[in-house]
């Protein structure tokens, strides 16, 4: 038995993806297959490797393009190739005492992206494999059993559940864009790293501002990006070669769609659409990267405001998976269709929103980030708020949060919002105002809450060393805000469906995975319990926490 495989195959098992590990024989066999270190990191992060890497490890014998198939499987029949043999060490580290230590190693590699409590696969597949890693059979007859426990985990089937929310939400993007040419406005964080990706996918990026220093920035950046993401030097040298520096916005003539992603001011904003919407060809689509204000506040200049579309991004571009698309009452269909499809096109989930105060991820994330303010005005350490969060399976706390989305940023959309939303929300606090006037805004400037090196933040253990651990009510304080946001946003109808409103929280915010999104949270814990313990909040610390009248059509 060989195995050929196509240049461009890709080989990985994404089973932990789901809450699960490799069955029907798999953890055994790949693991007795090739150096079994190498085999437990593949099952372990549900990479993907090439098929140039498969050869090396001897998961393949052979690779060649597609139409020199026949010609290796004749090779094969004669004799003619030759497997890649196994290092004499895969023996060894079989063997119970080396098991055991790289086990070991193992769960602490884990333990760095995944708790046991949340995400058990991982943990299982090590056990699995220190117990029976040097038998096959015993391996592959304790594999059903470990796979059956973790088949009916809450957590396997909420995983399962997400990964038919991301097919859901790939349809909505229709059958694919035909947008060729985008045009940038503005080279700022957002806007640059709008037009590297669009440029990494393939399409014609033009990148305009207003100096020429933010675009040089914007393309030192793509050319980083690059050389993480792109393996062939050749492909990073056509990708920059599809970026293309345009600072007396030529491309604006020829795009196909024109992204806006000037500061979140109208008036600039309102300014720019002056100076490019007479200058775009007929049937080019005019698009915002608005976070917070209302399209129907910046069409009122335009001389075509049915071709105006919302097309928010989050950052980092180039790891966020969704984009709200966003339409306001006089938008013309086809245009919603086309940027939904360039939003497929781009590698990315598309959720079609109505133009309102934040939309939906903005307007759900600005409680969970404004009431982790209010705690540090009752002296909660923030690392403890972060943890409230964290311990329930956000991927960072709201401070972490705050510091790394810009200390301005939350502030600018933290009063936007409240001016259009009232009590709702709690307000920003002075000396959140101060920190921002001073300067101290987050990651950007290397201080904001935390202090910030090499992209990190600097933590330490609480002032009171941690007597203050965090307690149930904290992670309410925090979570629950975001679910009754959802709860009303579908009953305003920004938001059509549920199901998309879970899926849109996980990708555009990455809200607890294993959990299933806010919503399916909600019907787990019991919808009950969720308005009982708003009601008991809003008694406790103010109205912001009164259940949004939506809950009573919840199920």
């Amino acid at each position: 038995q060989m195995r050929i495989a196509i240049s461009d195959a890709r080989f990985g098992f994404p089973e932990v993806m789901l809450g699960l590990h490799p069955g029907l024989g798999g953890t055994a066999r790949f693991s007795h297959l090739i150096n079994p270190l190498e085999a437990m990191t593949l099952m372990l992060t549900g990479r993907t490797i090439d098929a140039r890497r498969a050869k090396s490890l001897g998961l393949a014998d052979a690779v060649t393009q597609e139409r020199h198939v026949l010609g290796a499987v004749k090779d094969a029949i004669a004799g003619k190739l030759s497997r890649t043999k196994p290092s004499p060490l895969s023996g060894l580290m079989r063997l119970g005492p080396g098991r055991g230590i790289l086990a070991n190693r193992m769960r602490k590699e884990a333990a760095k992206s995944a708790k046991q409590e949340h995400y058990p696969a991982p943990y299982a597949l090590i056990d699995l494999w220190e117990k029976h890693g040097d038998s096959r059979s015993a391996m592959l007859s304790a594999e059903k059993a470990s796979f059956a426990k973790l088949m009916v985990t809450p957590t396997a089937q909420n995983l399962i559940r997400v990964f038919f929310l991301r097919e859901q939400m790939k349809k909505l993007a229709g059958d694919g864009g035909d947008i060729r040419h985008v045009h940038v406005i503005g080279a700022g964080a957002m806007g640059g790293d709008i037009a590297a990706w669009c440029a990494h996918q393939g399409l014609r990026a033009t990148l305009g501002d207003m100096k020429p220093e933010p675009i040089a920035g914007a393309i030192k950046r793509a050319a980083e990006l690059y050389g993480k993401i792109i393996r062939k030097k050749i492909d990073q040298r056509d990708a920059l070669d599809r970026l293309i520096p345009d600072l007396d916005a030529d491309g604006v003539r020829g795009a196909d769609l024109v992204i806006e992603a000037v500061p979140e001011k109208l008036e600039i904003k309102q300014k720019g659409y002056a100076a490019v919407e007479p200058r775009m060809k007929p049937g080019a689509i005019l698009a915002t990267n608005t976070s917070s204000i209302p399209l129907q506040d910046l069409r009122t200049t335009l001389a075509r405001p049915e071709r105006l579309v919302g097309v928010h991004f989050f950052n980092p571009v180039s790891r966020m998976q969704l984009v709200e698309v966003v339409s306001h009452d006089g938008s013309d269909p086809q245009v919603l269709a086309s940027v939904r499809g360039f939003v497929g096109q781009i590698d990315r989930l598309p959720l079609p929103v109505k133009s309102a105060p934040g939309f939906l991820v903005n307007r759900a994330l600005t409680p969970y980030m404004l009431e982790a303010m209010l705690m540090l005005d009752e002296k909660v350490d923030k690392t403890v708020i972060d943890q409230a969060a964290e311990k329930f399976g956000m991927p960072m706390g709201p401070i972490e949060l705050a510091d790394t989305v810009g200390l301005d940023i939350c502030l600018a959309v933290g009063d936007s919002l409240r001016a259009k939303l009232g009590d709702v929300l709690p307000p920003a606090p002075d000396w959140l105002r101060q920190k921002v006037a001073a300067g101290e805004l987050g990651r950007k400037t290397g201080k904001g809450f935390y202090v910030w090196k090499d992209g990190k933040p600097q933590k330490s253990a609480p002032a009171d060393g941690g007597a203050s651990n965090a307690t149930p009510e904290m992670t309410d304080r925090l979570i629950l805000p975001m679910i009754n946001v959802c709860v009303a946003c579908l009953r305003e109808g920004i938001v059509e469906n549920p199901d998309v409103v879970d899926g849109a929280m996980i990708f555009g915010t990455g809200f607890a995975p294993f959990r299933g999104g806010p919503l399916q949270y909600a019907r787990t814990r019991g919808a009950a319990d969720v308005v009982a313990t708003l009601r008991n909040l809003s008694a406790k610390y103010g109205s912001r926490f009164e259940p949004d009248s939506g809950w009573s059509a919840f199920h």
